[in-house]
């Protein structure tokens, strides 16, 4: 099975090499990058030099916010097929609010960690 190349948007060093490991041990997928901001996201997003299959975001970031990075990569052409926010911050209004920018998931870190890897565990490529 192809692996799923994702880029992953996390600011706390620690939780990103956990996560990384977790989701490579668990699921079809290949870290293609990380950013810790906003504007690094965006940066690396807009690169057509970069491509990946999906976006994992955090909400809030060493600076800006994963909303930011979800408003910034809707006209993007070369954008992932699949935008993920995962958050400790996953209320009802922030789920609601992720879906407006345009993901196709919202997972809490703190209780959805193993629903996060069973979806990507379902995905297929193409996607």
């Amino acid at each position: 099975m192809d692996k799923l190349r994702t880029f992953v948007v996390e600011d706390n060093p620690m939780l990103l090499e956990q996560l990384c490991g977790f989701l490579v041990e668990g699921a079809p997928v290949d870290i293609v990058g990380s950013a810790d901001s906003e504007q690094h996201a965006l940066a690396w997003l807009r690169d057509s030099a970069n491509t990946c299959d999906v976006i994992l975001i955090d909400i809030f970031l060493k600076a800006g916010t994963g909303l930011g990075v979800l408003k910034g990569i809707v006209d993007l052409p070369h954008h992932a097929k699949r935008v993920v926010v995962l958050s400790n911050y996953a209320t009802p209004e922030m789920r609601q609010r992720s879906d407006e920018l345009g993901a196709d998931k919202v997972f809490d870190k703190s209780s959805e960690i193993d629903e996060l890897l069973a979806w990507f565990n379902e995905l297929r490529l193409p996607l």
